[in-house]
């Protein structure tokens, strides 16, 4: 009997290993077809129109094959200088060793501006390769997050389905696919409280990312507050933890910036250019769009009223990087930006630290997007990229948490809606509206599918569907009523209405955290 009961205990943990296997293999189906197939679209869109950045990038493989490291960070032939973190250079030299096999011209410092068809070839197939990354750190998100099979592949198809990443990586020309794959990773990583291994991992990880691109200083204070919380606190061995995390970080610190010690003050001011104005070239969907235009129509009731003699027109219109004047309202100051997001940020973290009841990794991610979406809404001079930040983290909660997915449906849309006016050139129209209406409609639908409910109330389905038409505007109906007149009139539009929605959901996002907390605190009392 004994022997009978133990072969059947031994069969039965051997068929779990075989469905667990089963199971995990068929994930791993799903995102290696799906990454395929967005694979090829990617593949097509090699010919399209590329942006300045691919200039830059060029430049960079230029500076760090031509040039000895002690130059990296003074050369100035180009405008474009290198301005990423050293691991980004280093990536960048990696990338040039490959390329003198294909094309030496590339990479000569004097060739500005060159782009000879195996050039474009060789740029554009290195985004799509270190895609890899991204695949893999939802791959590693998605088993730290799902047990069920249709979560995961809606998880999958929200992440590798991403209209964002094809305009911004694929025709306009960056790596934040390659940049958000260590983020996911290191989300997957820090997510695993059981395992103090990963939680290390997890935290060299975002060190690395940190020093790849130092755009993910903006949630940063997310993974502070995490790790002290669910690493360093709650384990009775506070100040050896603490020197642990302190000894991974500053040695990726010295890793970095060890070997360009002597370029320092020149990093830091390439890193940080304050100089270069509240916006970017074009306004980002933030709340400076929003100040901006308060300003402007001031502006005008001022001049109207007789208040004010003169209306100078704002350089912060002319779709240029510099610096701004404002006519009625205050100009902000980079302190003041600084402040406004430290502020903002501020409910969420202390809800992640001082809950006291149990926290999951759910809430890690949740105060993540949170401090993404106040940096973006309130930063210095803030790219419209950036919300990608926000978004991709969402895509984890918004197949599991009907609020969740709500606000990803408002923000993805707002935020990808914002992204369009990149493809400025005429022949790139239809596929900007096709992949915009694609998304807003196939989001809509595999989310409705997965709750089985319809998620938006009907002043956000408004919004939604007005999205669409404010792209035609931008790109078709203001020039056929304004010709060449009014130029920045059809971006600082769109730049204000998806801010609207963007704003939106960031208070939608603090109103479910909140609740969610007051909620449970009820509860905690009434038992």
């Amino acid at each position: 009997m004994t022997g009978t009961k133990t072969d059947s205990i031994f069969n039965s943990k051997e068929v779990n290993k075989k469905e667990q296997f089963n199971g995990k293999w068929n994930m791993d189906k799903v995102l290696l077809r799906t990454f395929a197939l967005i694979t090829c679209i990617k593949a097509l869109l090699i010919p399209c129109y590329y942006s300045t950045d691919f200039e830059v990038h060029r430049n960079w493989l230029a500076i760090t094959y031509s040039l000895p490291i002690k130059e990296w960070y003074i050369n100035a032939k180009s405008q474009w200088t290198l301005d990423y973190p050293p691991f980004f250079a280093w990536f960048e030299y990696a990338l040039s060793q490959v390329a003198c096999l294909f094309d030496k011209e590339m990479l000569k410092i004097d060739n500005l501006n060159y782009a000879s068809p195996t050039t474009i070839y060789f740029q554009r197939t290195t985004v799509i390769l270190s895609d890899i990354m991204f695949a893999y750190g939802i791959r590693e998100l998605g088993e730290v997050f799902y047990k069920s099979y249709n979560s995961y592949c809606i998880f999958i198809f929200l992440s590798l389905c991403n209209i964002g990443l094809l305009i911004v990586d694929h025709i306009h020309f960056q790596y934040n696919g390659f940049l958000l794959g260590f983020l996911l990773l290191s989300i997957a990583k820090v997510s695993k409280t059981w395992n103090q291994v990963s939680m290390l991992q997890g935290a060299a990880c975002f060190a690395i990312l940190l020093n790849l691109k130092h755009i993910y200083l903006y949630v940063a204070p997310a993974y502070i507050v995490w790790l002290l919380k669910s690493y360093c606190i709650n384990n009775g061995q506070f100040f050896k933890r603490i020197f642990i995390l302190a000894t991974i970080i500053a040695t990726i610190l010295i890793l970095s910036f060890g070997p360009f010690i002597n370029q320092l003050p020149q990093i830091i001011s390439r890193l940080f250019p304050f100089k270069r104005g509240l916006v970017h070239a074009y306004w980002a969907a933030n709340g400076w769009a929003l100040y901006i235009t308060t300003d402007k129509i001031l502006s005008i009731i001022w001049k109207y009223l007789g208040w004010i003699k003169i209306v100078k027109s704002a350089v912060m219109t002319g779709g240029l990087v510099q610096e701004e004047i404002f006519i009625v309202l205050p100009t902000p100051r980079p302190i003041i930006t600084f402040i406004l997001t430290f502020v903002g940020m501020l409910p969420a973290l202390y809800i992640l630290l001082c809950k006291k009841s149990a926290i999951t990794s759910k809430h890690f991610v949740r105060c993540l997007v949170l401090c993404a979406l106040t940096s973006f809404i309130f930063g210095w001079h803030v790219h419209e990229k950036a919300i990608l930040t926000a978004i991709v983290p969402l895509c984890v909660l918004a197949t599991v948490d009907i609020n969740d997915a709500r606000i990803y449906i408002i923000l993805s849309s707002a935020g990808y809606t914002s992204l369009l006016p990149l493809l400025y050139p005429d022949n790139l129209t239809p596929l900007k509206l096709l992949l915009l209406i694609l998304h807003i409609f196939s989001t809509n639908l595999i989310l409705q599918y997965q709750f089985k409910k319809p998620l938006l109330y009907l002043h956000e389905l408004l919004y939604i569907k007005l999205l669409p038409l404010i792209a035609v505007y931008e790109s078709v109906l203001h020039k056929h009523f304004f010709s060449d007149n009014l130029p920045f009139l059809p971006l600082a539009l769109i730049s204000i209405y998806c801010a609207i929605g963007i704003i939106y959901s960031w208070f939608l996002s603090y109103y479910y955290l909140l609740c969610d907390n007051d909620n449970k605190k009820r509860r905690t009392k009434k038992e």
